[in-house]
């Protein structure tokens, strides 16, 4: 019974690898990263915390304020994903990214595919070489419904796949 305690979470591991790796190979050209190498692949678990802030055309809008989130990478904790949008790895090394691209996730309740350019990095671990990182199989974390309390607040729970890509 111990044994198979071990296996089933590797086996889970490795499923969702692979569904992330033939997410990766199918993305729109949008999405994709032509000449770069996938350095490292985790699974996201957390929140989509949001505020309610006047738009432009001063009505409030629940606004995007910051992602909270654990990152998680062959069954262990591997570090936290934050407001920036950065990344964050146990090995102290560190990317925040601007986004380049989006598509919409699956279905309305998902938050958006993203390709988000690295414009800086912080730390020697294995992050450092990073130049892209792709957000995909994204389920949940969108915001909707009116919002009538300026600077309130909520958080929706959100799980993604994070792959992180150096130039060849």
């Amino acid at each position: 019974m111990r044994q198979l305690e071990k296996v089933v979470p590797a086996l889970l591991l490795s499923l969702l690898s692979v569904g992330a790796l033939a997410a990766e190979a199918s993305l729109p050209d949008a999405l994709a990263a032509p000449g770069e190498t996938a350095v490292l692949t985790v699974h996201a678990d957390g929140q989509q915390i949001y505020e309610c802030r006047a738009g432009n055309d001063g009505k409030l809008v629940w606004t995007l304020r910051e992602p909270a989130a654990t990152l998680i990478a062959d069954g262990k904790v591997a570090g936290r994903h934050f407001a920036g949008p950065t990344w964050q790895l146990n090995d102290g090394s560190a990317v925040v990214g601007k986004v380049q691209a989006s598509m919409p996730g699956k279905t309305a309740s998902d938050v958006a595919w993203l390709k988000l350019e690295v414009i800086s990095h912080r730390g020697d671990g294995l992050l450092a070489g990073v130049d892209t990182v792709q957000r995909i199989n994204t389920v949940g974390g969108a915001m909707a419904g009116p919002c009538d309390q300026p600077t309130a607040t909520r958080a929706m729970p959100y799980t993604a796949d994070y792959i992180f890509l150096r130039k060849a």
